[in-house]
């Protein structure tokens, strides 16, 4: 079930998308006298259709080959390859007729359209939600840093207390994807001593290794705590082995526990064993002998926690903010959104990331909208994906929105139009290398999830 809804959550989402950047075309030719002759969600290749019906002498559809979709304009070169309407002479309601800049504006309505409903979905989450955060000024025990974190130099207990510089306040900026797209230079307290920690350049590429949970890999979202017992999963080594609500670990096999991290550490040394937990219970000492399951955890043989934590945590701060407020926080993060996929393009062709690390298809972004259904995540998902669509389209590559404005200011430079030959034959080039581009991405989503399944 799990999956059903990551893949509904995926083409809802994807379509929503699709939809609107097509009509940001069709509302900017229709605005110009331009006819749209097709609407399609997703490809009627070969002229097959799931759907389809004609108003006003448009035909809407959804076609049955889901790689996006089209708005098939009057007079245009497009994916759709119709060059026998090109061979006529050109009509007053063509795009070819048209001024160079309404077709570039035409050509980047969808573009346009991204941009405006990514600031429009942040900005309405804001002024809902307002920001919620854990004051940096609250952490008392410091940091808990993950496989890549420790690879680094950074080690559990240590307080960031500023990044570049800047004094770090919230807490939550730790694991902003600025820290790892950036050259960010981490100022750390440690034993009393204060340093500085370089983030390396190639950081993006390790996280990546780790799909949805290299963020937790990097640094914990939630901040060294300590903890007690809040409930027991019935059926786990946990119960079998008589823990209860309110117990606290103190040691496993000897080893001190003060924190959550260190007790997570420690049974992860003796998964498939047993252990001897010091277990402190209102104000008594108790010795019990648990299973670790494979996993290095207390639930049942096959996997599972067995405890659920109850965590000392700080307390969250919540900014709230009225509507006006609000927009032009939406709009900072819809412009952040667009900076760091702009950065982390920069990094491959620097050579400090790899593209098919950076890279994310289908698999990885279902992945990321979660198996459970949770509308808040799902419009924030839907932000972030309007925001990489709208660059994805600015790419100068033929077939896309950014290759034919390309062509559409060479024109504008040149003062002539170029050669209708010359059109058909990049849009075929364009075509062929969107089509290889999606094989790769898909098959390298489908290679990282084997790599990360892999025992």
């Amino acid at each position: 079930m799990g999956i059903v809804i990551m893949v509904g959550q995926l083409i809802l989402g994807l379509s929503i998308l699709v939809i609107l950047h097509e009509l940001g075309h069709f509302l900017a030719a229709r605005a110009f006298g331009i006819k749209v002759d097709k609407f399609y969600l997703f490809f009627d290749a070969w002229g097959f259709s799931l759907f389809k019906f004609t108003y006003k002498d448009v035909e809407y559809g959804v076609g049955w080959l889901p790689l996006g979709g089209y708005v098939k304009i009057a007079g245009m070169i497009d994916e759709s390859m119709d060059t026998e309407q090109m061979e006529g002479p050109p009509q007053p309601w063509e795009f070819r007729s048209k001024p160079a800049w309404q077709r570039l504006i035409v050509m980047l309505g969808g573009v346009f359209v991204n941009v405006v409903l990514a600031i429009v979905i942040f900005w309405v989450l804001t002024a809902r939600l307002g920001e919620t955060y854990i004051p940096n000024s609250s952490i008392k025990y410091g940091i808990v840093p993950g496989k890549i974190g420790v690879k680094m130099g950074l080690k559990a207990g240590d307080q960031i207390i500023a990044i570049n510089g800047r004094p770090l306040v919230k807490f939550d900026s730790l694991i902003s994807p600025k820290v790892f797209i950036d050259h960010t230079v981490l100022t750390l307290q440690r034993n009393g001593k204060t340093m500085d920690l370089t983030v390396p350049t190639t950081l993006i590429n390790d996280l990546a290794d780790y799909g949805v949970d290299g963020i937790d890999q990097f640094i914990s979202p939630l901040p060294r705590t300590k903890f007690s017992i809040d409930s027991i999963v019935p059926g786990s080594a946990a119960q079998t082995a008589g823990l209860m609500k309110g117990d606290s670990i103190t040691a496993v096999n000897g080893a001190k526990i003060t924190f959550y991290d260190q007790l997570q550490a420690e049974l992860k040394k003796y998964a498939n064993k047993n252990v001897l937990l010091e277990v402190k219970r209102n104000n008594e000492v108790k010795q019990l002998t648990v299973a670790v399951n494979n996993d290095g955890k207390l639930g049942s043989k096959t996997g599972g926690f067995g405890i659920s934590a109850k965590f000392d945590l700080p307390e969250e701060k919540t900014i709230k903010y009225g509507v006006l407020a609000s927009l032009p926080l939406g709009a900072k993060k819809a412009w952040d959104n667009f900076s760091i996929n702009i950065r982390s393009m920069s990094k491959v062709f620097k050579g400090e990331a790899k593209f098919n690390k950076v890279v994310a298809g289908p698999v990885a972004i279902a992945t990321m909208f979660g198996s459970h259904v949770d509308w808040i995540h799902f419009w924030g998902m839907v932000g972030l994906l309007s925001m990489a669509l709208a660059i994805t389209n600015l790419l100068p590559i033929p077939a896309l929105d950014g290759g034919h404005a390309v062509f559409l200011i060479i024109e504008m430079i040149k003062g002539k139009p170029l050669s209708d030959k010359f059109l058909e034959r990049a849009q075929i080039v364009g075509f062929v290398l969107l089509i290889t581009l999606m094989v790769f991405v898909f098959g390298n989503d489908i290679v990282k999830q084997v790599l990360k399944n892999k025992p």
